[in-house]
């Protein structure tokens, strides 16, 4: 049963766009991966768009890397929004962008929105590295908001569903991805090399625009097929 503080924030978010929040608890995380102490998360997730990513065959399009930045925006718009909302309420709180960088941690995030989202119970992180959401698959772009809110959480970490399959490996151009099983709270580096994915990306997608990304393993994932 969500309480009104929930429900509120997420008829909010939901006014601004279609989404999912998540509600996590971060009590259990090392206190190394913690930010500004808040005890709580919200984890904001936007699906993108299926018509522009099924253009996404054998490389990124420019409407993938435009739409990817524009649902990055919307994103922050609500974290933003969420993050007014609580403080007015007297409850201090801090957004964390769509796409952000840890200039003490190459190749990461001040915060990870895929632990977020996981702690929150609303999916898993698969093979791909990427968070695979329960109803958009991978499908889906993170924005998390940390909070002292006494927000409702009562989930837990989904198991991996991603079984015996090797096919995001197998299309990955950066041949970055290691093939292996995510399991709870699990650090990245055992899934995918990210250095050889920033690389490839900005190697071989260049032409397409400054930050592009790729995008393979998201179109691939049999999860979405589950989705349609």
């Amino acid at each position: 049963m969500m309480d009104d503080l929930n429900r509120i924030l997420v008829e909010k978010a939901q006014a601004l766009c279609r989404c999912d929040l998540g509600f996590a608890d971060l009590s259990t995380l090392p206190e190394e991966t913690k930010t500004l102490g808040m005890p709580r998360a919200i984890s904001v997730m936007v699906p993108l768009s299926k018509a522009v990513l099924s253009q996404v065959v054998e490389a990124p399009t420019i409407s993938y890397f435009s739409h990817y930045r524009s649902v990055n925006r919307m994103i922050d718009m609500i974290v933003t929004n969420l993050t007014l909302e609580l403080e007015s309420r007297g409850y201090p709180s801090f957004p964390i962008a769509a796409s952000q960088s840890n200039p003490k941690q190459p190749y990461h995030g001040v915060f990870s929105h895929k632990i977020a989202a996981v702690l929150s119970g609303k999916g898993y992180i698969g093979k791909n590295a990427l968070f695979l959401h329960r109803e958009y698959g991978s499908m889906v772009r993170l924005g998390t908001l940390l909070t002292e809110a006494p927000v409702q959480c009562e989930h837990s970490p989904s198991p991996s569903r991603c079984g015996t399959c090797q096919i995001c490996r197998q299309v990955c151009p950066a041949m970055a991805l290691e093939g292996n099983h995510w399991t709870a709270l699990d650090p990245r580096a055992p899934l995918i090399d990210a250095k050889a994915c920033s690389d490839y990306m900005k190697s071989a997608f260049h032409h397409i625009g400054r930050g592009v990304v790729c995008g393979l393993c998201i179109t691939h994932c049999p999860m979405n097929l589950e989705k349609k």
